[in-house]
């Protein structure tokens, strides 16, 4: 076994200065990789939080915010997380007159507020109009304050746009759904403008993530992935 013994004076510090160097220089090639992978993703709460209540001007020139309401939010997060150029996603809720609003105030449906998502996404990798593309594959657009098992205003579909431009997407983007001959009713989805929006509690944050089996249950009992299955085949993955 060979045995290490310190140096002293200047060879120490030498030793000292080559060892942090290396070390500076490992951290930062980790960081690279696991950001090249994909591994350092918003899923958390701290990330996600950088992505909340973004509008208008509070946007960067860089990043985007997208909020849209589709029933359950703990469905709605998965299939917007895996895509290429989506830097987070957030639950909470948005279209309602309380401030601050609790998950069993909203449940109740007495605070008029929309379980949604709201989307922190790069522009140069992945456009607003493809956003709403992956939208429509999740939802049933066509019932009224319902999305599946669950009924009340508070499950409503929405499109909640930030500016005109998303406004003019979002109207033509529902259009095309609308002559798609996809779905047998009227497309009742709303496209209203984006008000305050409040992150939900952290436990209803990544649930899927969280609490998988829990989740995979109440998906599949809710019937969302069957009527998806009907509507698109296997298209809505």
């Amino acid at each position: 076994m060979n045995v290490w013994h310190p140096l002293s004076g200047s060879d120490e510090i030498r030793r000292i200065l080559v060892y942090r160097k290396r070390i500076g220089i490992y951290i930062l090639v980790i960081g690279v990789g696991l950001a090249s992978a994909g591994m350092l993703k918003g899923t958390g709460t701290a990330d996600k939080q950088a992505g909340e209540n973004m509008t208008g001007a509070q946007q960067s020139d860089e990043l985007a915010v997208a909020t849209l309401a589709g029933g359950c939010f703990w469905c709605m997060e998965p299939p917007f997380d895996k895509l290429d150029g989506v830097i987070s996603t957030t639950s909470g809720y948005i279209g309602g007159h309380k401030d601050n609003p609790t998950y069993q105030e909203v449940s109740a449906g007495t605070t008029g507020h929309a379980e949604a998502v709201q989307i922190l996404y790069d522009p140069s990798r992945i456009s607003y109009e493809e956003l709403l593309e992956v939208f429509w594959r999740q939802i049933n657009p066509t019932t009224p304050d319902r999305q599946f098992v669950d009924v009340g205003s508070q499950y409503r579909t929405a499109v909640f746009y930030h500016d005109e431009e998303q406004r003019k997407v979002a109207e033509a983007s529902k259009e095309r759904i609308a002559r798609s001959g996809r779905f047998d009713g009227p497309i009742v989805t709303e496209i209203v403008e984006a008000g305050k929006f409040w992150p939900a509690e952290d436990y209803h944050q990544d649930y899927y993530l969280k609490k998988p089996v829990r989740y995979k249950y109440y998906r599949w009992g809710s019937g969302r992935d069957q009527y998806l299955i009907g509507v698109w085949g296997k298209e809505e993955k």
